[in-house]
């Protein structure tokens, strides 16, 4: 069985937004939903997973959180500008 980076999907109180994602992107989440659901034996609506995907990343970018604890902005791409 195929360990998956994101875990059970937290009971929060969430903040509705509306994004636009690219079809590869909307076709990948749809897969990885699927793959959690074999995992899980329960159906996951693709769009629950938005959240801890967005958080994990943030959680493990280095210049994120570096930027975080110096109270700096980060530039994008990591580069000087």
């Amino acid at each position: 069985m195929v360990k998956l980076r994101i875990g059970a999907l937290p009971d929060d109180k969430p903040v509705k937004i509306t994004a636009e994602l690219p079809a590869s992107v909307h076709r990948d989440l749809v897969a990885y939903a699927e793959a959690m659901a074999r995992e899980s034996g329960q159906r996951i609506d693709p769009a629950k997973l938005v959240a801890p995907m967005l958080a994990r990343f943030m959680a493990t970018d280095r210049g994120f959180a570096k930027a975080r604890r110096t109270g700096h902005s980060p530039k994008a791409g990591g580069g000087e500008g």
